[in-house]
């Protein structure tokens, strides 16, 4: 499910990074990989001037890019595995050089800002924090998705990544939502609410309103609008809903599921008659802006929230345009600071109230900082990968140096 519209430009808070490090992008994930896959991408680059490199199986992605007219003009780093589709979270321990694995120690290394990926959520999910880790002070990451309401969309998590949760990780996830919410909408505050049976502040299992106290308790920078139920999902009354991973899934495929049907029964009565059909075609502009704004291709996918680094998941079956508007996500969080952002709001709820919560380690106060991929490092560009290394998972040194202009498609816009 996904939002309407393009969502403005974040309020300014800060410089934005105004070219960021190149998307890395899983070619060989999802359902018509790799040459649906390379097809989004390479319409990511030529129209809307997104800096990628392309991680998979060079020879496929080499004979793709002959195919489109642009071969030499998109990085290629060879994986020599990838997970499959029904392949689960161990896979990326069975998997330690798949396509998902070689693109998040891109990022680990600084050699990419974010990763797109159409493959497998469990494995993408399991990989993803294997590799790449949870932020300090997150208890543990969540998926965003966006909902197609109205006057702007709303974010919905956890939709699947953590099942099981505690009250102070639902606060968390309000924390992460919010960051997301400030980059994608240009939302100082959004509202915040939390997704139970009841508006009571009484209503809902004991984590429900447990959660409901710490984040009525205020203190750590959440604009917290109390509980909203299942019919609010759609009404736009706040714009981040929060709920543990089970729950947000069901709901999300719930909502899917009735949108299908709607569109199938709209689509059956419109053409049962000679005058319904001259009806539809009166109102045909008002219904493909209505079939735009409900069709989650226009907007990439999920977002994986609270690691060192940013993932976006596209749908399993996700098409050339699913892909473009995947990479155009991650490559405006990326430009946003949202792995910046999320420390703040993450530093903002670990009062005493909540607790200190790490990730593996306790906190000190000289601890350095875990780097932030989303920056452009100072250094200078480094040397153009080697795509001709085809043996060779990294084809070119991993120390963090930005990719050349050299290795930039040509016609990209600043």
């Amino acid at each position: 499910m996904t939002g309407e519209g393009k969502p403005s430009r974040p309020a300014a808070r800060r410089p934005a990074t105004v070219r960021p490090l190149p998307i890395a992008v899983d070619t060989m994930g999802g359902d018509h990989a790799p040459d649906e896959i390379i097809a989004g991408a390479v319409e990511a680059v030529s129209a809307h001037g997104v800096r990628l490199v392309l991680v998979g199986r060079a020879p496929l992605i080499r004979r793709e890019l002959e195919r489109h007219g642009v071969a030499g003009q998109i990085p290629i780093v060879h994986a020599d595995e990838a997970l499959d589709m029904g392949e689960g979270a161990l896979a990326s321990w069975r998997k330690p050089r798949s396509s998902i694995a070689i693109a998040c120690h891109l990022i680990k290394q600084g050699r990419a800002s974010a990763l797109v990926s159409a493959g497998s959520t469990a494995g993408v999910v399991a990989t993803s924090r294997l590799r790449l880790k949870g932020q300090q002070g997150v208890m543990r990451p969540a998926i965003a998705v966006t909902l197609p309401t109205r006057p702007r969309p709303t974010i919905l998590l956890d939709s699947g990544a953590t099942v099981d949760v505690k009250p102070e990780g639902l606060v968390q996830f309000a924390a992460l939502g919010t960051a997301y919410a400030q980059i994608l909408m240009g939302l100082e505050r959004p509202r915040v609410g939390l997704l139970t049976i009841g508006a009571e502040p009484g209503k809902g299992d004991k984590v429900t309103r447990r959660a409901h106290e710490l984040l009525a308790g205020g203190s750590h920078g959440i604009e917290f609008a109390g509980n909203v139920e299942g019919h609010d999902l759609l009404s736009g009354a706040v714009e981040v809903i929060v709920t543990d991973g089970f729950t947000g899934n069901v709901a999300l495929k719930t909502m899917e599921g009735t949108i299908q049907t709607a569109f199938s029964e709209i689509r059956s009565a419109m053409t049962s008659s000679p005058a319904a059909r001259v009806g539809a075609l009166l109102q045909r502009r008002r219904l493909q802006e209505l079939r735009d704004r409900l069709d989650p291709d226009s907007y990439g996918g999920g977002v994986l929230l609270g690691l060192n680094g940013t993932v976006v998941i596209a749908h399993g079956a996700s098409r050339a345009r699913a892909i473009t508007s995947a990479c155009e996500l991650a490559h405006r969080l990326a430009a946003g600071r949202i792995v910046e952002r999320i420390r703040e709001q993450i530093a903002a709820t670990r009062t005493s109230r909540f607790g200190r919560w790490t990730h593996g380690e306790r906190d000190s106060p000289d601890k350095t900082p875990d780097r932030t991929p989303d920056r452009t490092p100072d250094k200078p560009a480094g040397p153009p990968p080697d795509t001709s290394r085809e043996g060779n998972a990294l084809p070119w040194p991993l120390t963090g140096d930005a990719v050349t202009e050299s290795s930039e498609p040509r016609g990209t816009a600043d």
